[in-house]
């Protein structure tokens, strides 16, 4: 499914996982959003963008200190009116396990967890599901980095509909813990996976077999995918094919995230 054809700028998930943060926002009568991200984070990219186009301000802490030049992700993000603000890489840290230090930080804004992570961006994630038809697929596929937008599909799916998450980050076994966590309820009815040794290294890690697969996918498909999630993603199922991972009568759905701003 290409959810990054349904915007050019706030490509993806992005939408849906901004979605619940900006009603909530307009419902507190705040008057912007407040969130963190790298030099090339997609949801910082998106959330400016977002808020622009919502009539909100909006607040962008960035991992590290003021490049000399800024990066094309934040030099979009400031354009588009982001208050930028660096802090060191420890600070960092510390903001994003302490959310509530944002959220004393700003008053009058609504803090968004990195990524758009938490109960709000998987409210909004459920909603790709209006999207699938039900009886349609077996298996429905994502990439994963907190599994946020699969616990928001998962929260919404029909008894026997079976997913498949792929994770992007290296050492982290707790991804279906932690999705588990978010969705608050029994999930025996609704089967989920998580593989992850597909993380090429880790999050935004790559080398040249990757680089080369989705230059070949592109080339056989017309598909552009990222190399952060949606080319790890298909490069996992490629491999998973190979090896007979699934039925051979599978009706299998991948989700494209987007995130293609990345690639720059």
């Amino acid at each position: 499914m290409r959810l990054d054809l349904i915007d050019p700028v706030i490509s993806g998930n992005k939408p849906f996982k901004l979605s619940e943060y900006i009603t909530s926002a307009k419902n507190a009568g705040h008057q912007g959003l407040a969130t963190f991200g790298g030099a090339w984070s997609n949801h910082i990219h998106a959330t400016a963008q977002a808020a622009r186009q919502s009539g909100l301000k909006s607040i962008g802490i960035i991992r590290g200190e003021r490049p000399e030049h800024l990066s094309s992700t934040l030099s979009d993000a400031e354009a588009a009116g982001m208050e930028l603000r660096f802090v060191s890489r420890t600070d960092y840290r510390t903001l994003r396990s302490t959310t509530q230090r944002l959220i004393d930080a700003f008053p009058g804004f609504t803090v968004i967890p990195e990524g758009g992570a938490g109960e709000p961006g998987m409210r909004g994630a459920a909603a790709i599901m209006d999207l699938i038809p039900s009886d349609a697929y077996d298996l429905i596929i994502c990439a994963c980095g907190t599994g946020t937008t699969l616990a928001g599909m998962i929260s919404a799916a029909k008894s026997g509909q079976q997913f498949l998450g792929i994770s992007v980050l290296k050492g982290h076994t707790g991804l279906k813990n932690d999705i588990n966590k978010l969705l608050k309820y029994d999930t025996e009815q609704i089967h989920f996976e998580i593989i992850d040794r597909f993380h090429g290294g880790g999050y935004a890690k790559f080398d040249d077999g990757l680089i080369d697969f989705m230059n070949d996918f592109h080339q056989r498909t017309g598909i552009p995918t990222d190399i952060v999630y949606t080319g790890k993603m298909m490069r996992a199922i490629d491999t998973l094919l190979t090896e007979g991972y699934f039925k051979p009568d599978a009706r299998i759905l991948a989700i494209h995230s987007g995130g293609l701003q990345g690639n720059r």
